[in-house]
């Protein structure tokens, strides 16, 4: 290893000295990110403050590092995690849809269907036998039957249609 440093110019070791500590400095950085991501994920309602507090940065600090994500896309917002019985949700259901046409004037035309349909509070597009998995919030099992025979049924080019009825929740990390 001296021998190594030896034959390095007095150039080329400042430069390897100051990417190595670039390198721990980036690890830190993302460490601190993620601790920071990882409490504002759990309580985004959290001060400065508290958060500077539970991740080792002075409150200044950590503001910068809050608004760089913002600027940076990674943070996109904040929300507020509503409670569903409390707003009359008592059924939930995840939803297959497969279409006859798999052209995208089809799928537009689904997409905007279901933009107007309260009950659906997540629509993907994904890959597999089917087009769409939907997660579907009504009051109850009978307003459910009517979504799904007023509402998904009477969709053009809608093809097949697979409930699944979420009988609990014991881990559920959506924002």
């Amino acid at each position: 290893m001296l021998r190594i440093i030896a034959a390095l110019g007095a150039n080329e070791i400042a430069f390897s000295c100051a990417c190595a500590y670039l390198l721990q400095l980036m690890a830190k950085t993302d460490r601190i990110n993620q601790e920071i991501l990882r409490e504002l994920s759990l309580d985004g309602r959290i001060s400065n403050l508290e958060l500077a507090d539970r991740v080792g940065l002075s409150p200044s600090a950590c503001l910068r590092r809050v608004q760089e994500l913002e600027r940076a896309g990674v943070i996109t917002g904040y929300r507020a995690v509503l409670n569903p019985a409390a707003l009359g949700v008592g059924f939930v259901a995840y939803i297959g849809v497969g279409l006859g046409e798999h052209t995208k004037a089809a799928q537009e035309g689904f997409e905007r269907a279901l933009q107007q349909a309260p009950e659906v509070v997540e629509c993907h597009n994904i890959t597999g036998t089917i087009e769409y998995l939907l997660r579907v919030e009504c009051a109850d099992l009978p307003s459910y039957k009517t979504f799904h025979t007023e509402v998904l049924g009477t969709l053009p080019h809608v093809t097949s249609i697979t409930s699944y009825v979420v009988m609990g929740s014991p881990k559920d990390l959506r924002p």
